[in-house]
């Protein structure tokens, strides 16, 4: 839910108006945190969360077969050739998404948003590598099957909310001072030394 068109721009993140409006209407909310678990969760959890009071239950991250396979070096003009190598390769992307993630206290599922040409090999390996990080990955046909090709993620993500794994936590304390806060996030999301 936004707040009006480009209302999320500015942190890839829908406004707190909105998301209290949803809270009103439903059980469950689901709010978008855009642009990647490096930047659109991290200012989600450390900026929108922190100045809201909302204290989310848990976490998706999105994930496709295609961008794995730029990550792991492939050309956009090659992305529809099987090539589960470049795949594991990409991995180290995800994981440090799963990671960034993780430092904030939520549970979370990893969806994989399927396209034609994914193969299952494919697919297996990412499976695989997001359980060995303490999540799981649920393949989703959306855009093939409608709603039914996500009632998978939709249970496990209900389950993952109404479940006791929950503590939110921001990565950095109200009362540091602005070098600091920066120095937490650039050393705990973004890798810096």
């Amino acid at each position: 839910v936004h707040a009006g068109p480009f209302g999320n721009i500015a942190h890839g993140n829908s406004s707190i108006i909105a998301d209290r409006v949803a809270l009103r209407l439903a059980d469950l909310v689901i709010t978008e945190a855009g642009f990647g678990a490096d930047l659109g969760a991290e200012k989600f959890f450390n900026i929108k969360c922190r100045k809201s009071g909302l204290k989310p239950s848990a976490a998706v991250i999105v994930a496709t077969v295609r961008a794995l396979k730029m990550h792991g070096g492939v050309e956009r003009s090659a992305l529809s050739a099987p090539d589960v190598a470049a795949v594991e390769r990409g991995l180290e992307n995800l994981g440090r998404h799963i990671r960034n993630t993780g430092q904030y206290g939520v549970p979370l599922a990893v969806a994989i948003n399927h396209f034609s040409a994914d193969t299952q090999a494919e697919i297996d390996v990412i499976k695989s590598y997001v359980e060995q990080h303490g999540a799981r990955a649920y393949l989703c046909t959306q855009w093939a099957d409608g709603g039914a090709g996500a009632v998978e993620l939709a249970g496990a993500v209900r389950a993952l909310a109404d479940g006791p794994h929950a503590q939110f936590r921001t990565l950095y304390d109200d009362g540091l001072g602005l070098w600091d806060k920066a120095r937490v996030v650039a050393r705990g999301v973004y890798g810096a030394d």
